[in-house]
């Protein structure tokens, strides 16, 4: 059985390539606009490629009334090195911070002035990998959640757009909304795309006034690799900045219950299964001891994984994930509870979740008119699981360095985990972020794990790195923990200590 099932959550990607001189925008709506189409910009980011944005304002009160302005469309992207087809076009659905907030006026969560440039904005990236971000955006941490009936939708009022500009990325192509040319097997594909999103989108009408605002880039589950990676390469774009592309005003990373640092990550599954913070046997002791038994073997095939890029190393990384999978997954899946949430049965949906009103919603066509997708018509499904396999030689790859790069260089970085998910659990969690190697890798060491939010959880920070345990959680904290979620993102944005 394969963890395909397993990650759909959270983290963002985009649209592509590798730049020099950007020669601006140049707008096409006027040229051949067709009634109520979207509007189109094109972008010269490098010779031979080229980036267009088509996309537009979204009805204000499709979902959320209470953010003035919507945004949705596709980046389409030609002559990368990644797009041999020409044809990757990457959606995205974004929602300005609220202008009316929803929180009682004596919380933390005001409203503000939201064309203020500094207003934070967040890229979330979902996980999977191959799970649509928008999946988030309507059942984790964005503005409407869909009801029942698949048709109408309710207003969350802790969507982290309380606090924040959020644009929800569904990438690599064929994830969610987004089609085109599925070969991304990679980070450096990934991250790539996603740079150049950016770069295109912070030059365009509707995106210009964001490119001053400080830019934290989130993601949950493989968004722990997706995060790191983007992130990564947004500061090093920064550090050597090419002719005519912008400075990114990187201010964060943020990863929830991601896979980070495999080769720690993955010894702490036989222990989430008799030694969690519930109290909960999840597994008999002989399947334990088994479990416990097949580490070193897991642990030595993702150290081979890691040593490099060769054909050896890939066949190391593949093997890895497989016997790893079978060895430290499997058992607990056997036992018909959740990966996303030890406290519960999974039942007979593979994902553990019904996402029936999600997908019935996502693939109408008034949602696609109004998303400004309707020209194309995609089927729209939570998770493609044939992107999910493309990625499992990359799957097992170490991106902890790049957290320690960021944090060494004062950007922030916030690990928050649910305490009830098994598939990218605490315990594995807090062990990466305590053993990584930073400039303040032994004050982090040494801190003591102190209350959070007065009792909603146990925080640990020192430097520019802070590690959140969410008591009560699975594997997507906004949605089991939707206020203390927005409390958590919330400080993180306005670098409180927590």
């Amino acid at each position: 059985m394969k963890l395909q099932m397993k990650l759909p959550i959270a983290l963002t990607l985009i649209s592509s390539i590798s730049g020099q001189k950007l020669r601006g925008a140049v707008d096409l709506s006027s040229f051949f606009k067709l009634p109520n189409a979207p509007k189109s910009q094109f972008f010269n980011l490098k010779q031979g490629i080229t980036l267009t944005l088509t996309s537009d304002a979204v009805d204000n009160e499709f979902c959320d009334p209470n953010s003035d302005v919507s945004l949705a469309g596709y980046m389409n992207v030609k002559g990368s090195q990644f797009d041999t087809n020409n044809d990757k076009n990457l959606f995205f659905w974004m929602f300005e911070k609220r202008t009316s907030s929803l929180i009682p006026e004596t919380s933390q969560h005001k409203a503000a002035d939201v064309s203020a440039d500094d207003i934070p904005l967040i890229i979330w990236l979902t996980g999977g990998p191959g799970c649509s971000s928008s999946l988030a955006l309507l059942t984790e941490n964005g503005p409407c959640s869909v009801n029942g009936d698949g048709e109408t939708t309710s207003i969350n009022p802790y969507s982290w757009t309380e606090s924040a500009h959020v644009l929800w990325l569904d990438q690599p192509a064929n994830v969610g909304y987004s089609y085109g040319q599925d070969n991304d097997t990679n980070e450096e594909m990934i991250s790539e795309d996603a740079y150049y999103f950016l770069q295109a989108f912070f030059q365009s009408e509707d995106g210009e006034k964001y490119k001053n605002n400080p830019l934290y880039i989130i993601g949950e589950s493989y968004g722990g690799h997706f995060a790191p990676a983007i992130a990564h390469r947004i500061w090093k774009g920064n550090n050597d900045l090419q002719d005519g592309l912008l400075t990114l005003n990187l201010a964060g990373l943020a990863i929830g219950n991601g896979l980070t640092m495999p080769e720690i990550q993955y010894q702490y599954f036989a222990e989430m299964t008799q030694n969690n913070s519930h109290n909960l046997t999840l597994v008999d002791e002989d399947t334990y001891t088994e479990m416990k038994n097949a580490e070193d073997l897991c642990v030595l095939g993702i150290q081979l994984c890691n040593l490099g890029d060769t054909a050896v190393n890939n066949f190391a990384c593949q093997k890895a994930y497989s016997f790893c999978q079978q060895s430290l997954v499997v058992p607990y899946i056997q036992t018909g509870l959740s990966v996303y949430d030890i406290s519960k049965e999974c039942g007979d949906n593979p994902l553990c979740i019904d996402l029936t009103p999600e997908e019935t919603f996502m693939n109408s066509q008034l949602t696609k008119q109004k998303l400004h997708v309707a020209s194309h018509n995609p089927d729209w499904q939570s998770c493609n699981h044939d992107i999910n396999e493309r990625f499992h030689t990359d799957w097992m790859k170490d991106f902890s360095g790049y957290v320690a790069d960021l944090i060494n260089d004062d950007i922030p970085a916030l690990i928050y985990a649910g305490d009830l998910d098994y598939v990218c659990n605490y315990l594995g969690n807090k062990a990466w972020v305590t053993e990584l190697q930073w400039n303040d890798g032994d004050a982090f060491r040494a801190a003591e794990d102190h209350d959070w939010n007065n009792g909603a959880g146990l925080a640990k920070t020192a430097g520019k790195l802070t590690f959140l345990q969410v008591y009560d959680a699975g594997h997507q904290v906004p949605t089991d923990q939707p206020e203390h979620a927005l409390t958590m993102i919330t400080q993180f944005l306005n670098g409180e200590r927590f």
